[in-house]
């Protein structure tokens, strides 16, 4: 009974224990699937944690304000697995390569050069989840900002265009194919919107910054796209819509 429960579990985790010298993350899908869990879990821990750690369940100006919490560890750490993975994903193309890597990168830099402080001065008392204060830097704001769109932009494209590619002609696809590519390109466009949104109502102000901000909608953006991105992963790991054999 034991034994029947261990080869389960190896079998869902694609460990080969025969293999001594090799590493686990040796399976693309096993690594897809990480990729996918971390995305998807990254909001829900950020804003469950400060809540324990401070009280405070409202959700920040974004998901990267969380830098500046006690929960920083848990942004950072989880940034940073997720470009290590981006980066040593491999795909079946030079050009899954290519991507990946240039959003592992940039989500690192996302993590070394963060967003504005949650507050203009240190220990401000009414706002006591901030524990961190650094000082004022256009250019580190501002390379946050595009570090953390080349992300989300190559995962979009990703999803779009190469989750989508198959080595069958599209009358010869199965049905769980055909889906899964429709999945990808939804969560694709999603991340675009959230995008043109945070882009649009953000940096232009196109939507009043007012209610902008009362609203957390670049916090709600971001986490649309990371869990737009984190399914898309999660579909092509084959957790989900796997091919009927």
């Amino acid at each position: 009974m034991e034994e029947t429960k261990s080869s389960k579990i190896t079998t869902i985790l694609k460990a080969n224990f025969k293999e001594g010298d090799s590493i686990w993350l040796t399976s693309s899908y096993t690594l897809r699937k990480t990729v996918g869990v971390l995305g998807m879990a990254l909001p829900l821990l950020l804003v469950v944690f400060l809540y324990i750690d401070n009280g405070y369940l409202q959700p920040l100006e974004s998901l990267s304000h969380y830098y500046y919490t006690r929960v920083s560890g848990i942004f950072v750490a989880t940034l940073s697995i997720l470009g290590i993975f981006l980066i040593i994903y491999k795909g079946k193309e030079l050009v899954d390569l290519l991507v990946s890597s240039i959003a592992g990168i940039a989500v690192l830099l996302v993590a070394l050069f963060p967003t504005d402080n949650i507050t203009d001065i240190c220990c401000d008392i009414t706002k006591t989840y901030s524990v961190t204060f650094l000082p004022h830097s256009t250019f580190r704001e501002a390379f946050h900002y595009l570090s953390a769109g080349t992300f989300l932009s190559c995962l979009s494209y990703m999803s779009i265009f190469l989750f989508t590619k198959s080595d069958k002609s599209v009358i010869e696809r199965g049905t769980m194919k055909i889906i899964r590519n429709r999945i990808y390109r939804i969560c694709g466009i999603m991340i675009i919107i959230a995008l043109a949104v945070i882009f649009l109502g953000g940096f232009f102000k196109l939507i009043p910054e007012g209610f902008y901000r009362e609203h957390q909608i670049t916090f709600w953006m971001e986490t649309l796209a990371v869990e737009s991105f984190g399914f898309s992963w999660l579909v092509k790991g084959e957790t989900l819509f796997q091919d009927k054999t």
